[in-house]
């Protein structure tokens, strides 16, 4: 039996990620976000929502660029430490010995520990109440070499380590269960 429960943003695990942003060296910040996901594959555009009052809000509504870095378990103390400090009062990256490298195509920064940074640049902006939703299209994504299969050049997120959030919590991502369509395959027949 199902009871009415309050009210409130239930949809969990989400990943806790990284965001990084800035346009130069001396105003890079890193901020974690777990209001982040997929709006868009075509094309590809993603959202964060931040609060107005956070650091990284004024620096991502500056530049209208920051970079999305998926967190792993080696992760999990500066993703948490990034969370609960402040830019305006310490250098996270320094902190944290979080290494900033150049992205790609925009001016905020990748972390380089991160296994998966995607690259965004903000098309809109949603003001919804306690956070603003910035809403971005994907204009590069940098992945660590070692999680690329060689045969298939897919990007095998199970070796990374990643780790998710729900109701205050990290956890590790558990054991793969199955793969998109495998529902509905048909199987194979034997010689």
């Amino acid at each position: 039996m199902k009871t009415n429960w309050r009210p409130g943003t239930l949809i969990y695990p989400l990943p806790a990620v990284l965001v990084s942003c800035g346009d130069c060296p001396e105003n890079y910040n890193v901020l974690t976000v777990a209001w982040v996901g997929t709006i868009c594959s075509d094309p590809a555009m993603c959202y964060i929502s931040v609060r107005p009052s956070r650091h990284s809000h004024a620096l991502i509504m500056k530049t209208g660029e920051f970079v999305i870095n998926l967190t792993t378990e080696n992760l999990a103390r500066a993703t948490d430490w990034c969370g609960v400090r402040s830019g305006k009062d310490v250098n996270k990256f320094e902190a944290m010995h979080l290494t900033p490298e150049p992205a790609a195509v925009v001016k905020a920064p990748v972390i380089a520990q991160s296994p998966l940074s995607i690259e965004c640049r903000v098309k809109e902006i949603k003001h919804l109440g306690s956070h603003d939703m910035f809403i971005a299209e994907v204009v590069n994504v940098m992945a660590d070499e070692q999680y690329i299969n060689s045969k298939t050049g897919k990007f095998e997120m199970e070796n990374a380590g990643l780790i998710a959030y729900s109701h205050g919590n990290y956890y590790t991502l558990g054991k793969k269960i199955g793969k998109f369509g495998w529902s509905v395959e048909k199987k194979k027949k034997k010689k």
